[in-house]
C-alpha cells in the first residue's frame, strides 16, 4: 500500500513537519498564547504538515493546535493524529503525567481496538475543532511501552484498530494511516503482516543513530511507505551537543546519553567544527537525504527555535563535511548523504 500520490506530494512539500508534543507541555509548561504564535508563525512561514497526538499533554497540544488552525483554509495543511490511548475525565487527574506537565484532567487507557480506535479518531476531533484529519498513527505499541502485554497490544491492533483504520480510508474520512513509533522492531513486525501508507518513525535514523537504515527504510522503500521522521534530534544530544551550555547532562531517546553516544556525537561536534557547519544543521539536513523519508518534524516550543530549524534546514554544507562522516565511519556507509546521492 502507499499514499495517495498527490497527498504524498503534500506532505514532502513542507520544509518540514511541526512536532506537537512540546504543545502538550513536554517536560515543561508553554502557554495557551505562545502556543497559538507559534503554530501561526510555522504556517506563515510554510510549514503545511502538523502532528499531534492524545497523548501529549492528555488533550493540550490537539486543542491548541486546532484553535491555531481553525481559521486556515483547511485544504491547505496537513494534519495527523494518533489512537491507541483513550483519554477518561477524572478530578483527581495528576497535574503531571508521563513527562508532561499541568496535563488536561484526565488518565489514558490503552485500546488499540477497531471500536478505541474509532472513539479516539471522534475525541481527537472534538480537541481540535475539526471535521476531519489527514493521517492517523497507531501510537507506541512497541515492547518498551507495554512490556508483557506487548503481544496482547500487538493483537489488538492488527485485528482491531489497523482494519478499522483501513475502513476509515475506504470511506473517504482520513488521507492514510500507519504506526506511531519509535521501535524498528514493530515496524517490521506488523509490515510483515499488514498494509501501511505511513509510518511516523522517531529517532531511530538520525546522526546518532541509523538503526532503522539496512531493514526498515529498506523495505518501506521497496513497499512504497512513506517515513515521516520524528526527533532527528534524539530529544537532545544532537541539539546541544555533547556540553549542553546550562551544564546539563546531554540527553539521548530522553535519557542520559550513554559513553557510547557521546562518544560518537562528540566525534561528530568534532567535524563540525573542522568544517565550519553547525550540529543541528547536520542533524536536520542527513535523515531528509534518504529516498523513503517523507519529511523530518523536529519539535519547537518556541518561534526562536522554530526560525532557527527553518534557517539550519537550508544551511549550507559543504560535501567535503559528509564524506568526512563516512570516512571516518561516523555514519553508516549506506546512508545516502546530502548533495552526495539524490534523493
Amino acid at each position: 500500500m502507499a499514499l495517495n500520490a498527490a497527498l504524498l506530494a503534500r506532505l514532502r512539500a513542507s520544509p518540514f513537519g511541526f512536532g506537537g508534543a512540546p504543545l502538550g507541555n513536554l517536560f515543561r509548561a508553554v502557554s495557551d498564547a505562545a502556543a497559538a504564535a507559534l503554530v501561526g508563525h510555522a504556517y506563515d512561514a510554510g510549514v503545511r504538515y502538523f502532528d499531534t497526538a492524545p497523548h501529549y499533554g492528555h488533550g493540550r497540544s490537539e486543542r491548541r493546535i486546532g484553535d491555531a488552525l481553525r481559521a486556515r483554509p483547511r485544504d491547505d495543511y496537513l494534519l495527523s493524529t494518533k489512537v491507541g490511548r483513550l483519554l477518561e475525565p477524572r478530578a483527581d487527574a495528576p497535574r503531571d503525567q508521563h513527562g508532561y506537565v499541568d496535563t488536561l484532567p484526565f488518565v489514558q487507557r490503552y485500546d488499540y481496538g477497531a471500536k478505541g480506535a474509532r472513539r479516539s479518531l471522534e475525541d481527537s476531533l472534538q480537541r481540535l475543532g475539526l471535521a476531519r484529519v489527514d493521517l492517523v498513527y497507531v501510537h507506541d505499541i512497541d515492547r518498551d511501552t507495554h512490556g508483557d502485554a506487548h503481544a496482547q497490544r500487538v493483537a489488538e491492533a492488527l485485528d482491531g484498530g489497523l482494519p478499522a483504520l483501513a475502513g476509515l480510508k475506504a470511506e473517504g474520512k482520513i488521507g492514510g494511516y500507519g504506526l506511531g513509533v519509535n521501535d524498528v522492531a514493530i515496524c517490521l513486525q506488523v509490515l510483515g503482516v499488514a498494509d501501511l501508507d505511513v509510518i511516523l518513525l522517531a529517532g531511530r535514523y538520525t546522526l546518532a543513530d541509523q538503526s532503522a537504515l539496512l531493514e526498515l527504510l529498506s523495505e518501506c522503500d521497496r513497499k512504497g511507505v512513506a517515513i515521516v521522521l520524528g526527533g532527528p534530534f534524539n530529544s537532545g544530544i544532537l541539539a546541544t551537543g555533547t556540553r549542553p551550555a546550562d551544564g546539563s547532562l546531554p540527553y539521548f531517546n530522553y535519557a542520559p546519553a550513554s559513553p557510547t553516544i557521546v562518544e560518537r556525537v562528540a566525534a561528530i561536534e568534532h567535524a563540525c567544527v573542522e568544517f565550519g557547519v553547525p550540529l543541528q544543521a547536520a542533524a536536520l539536513q542527513f535523515p531528509a537525504a534518504h529516498p523513503a523519508i517523507a519529511t523530518v518534524i523536529p519539535g519547537a516550543r518556541s518561534v526562536a527555535e522554530l526560525d532557527a530549524n527553518l534557517r539550519l534546514s537550508r544551511a549550507p554544507i559543504p560535501r567535503e563535511f559528509w564524506s568526512a562522516l563516512r570516512e571516518r565511519a561516523l555514519v553508516d556507509p549506506c546512508s545516502p548523504l546530502p548533495g552526495i546521492e539524490a534523493r
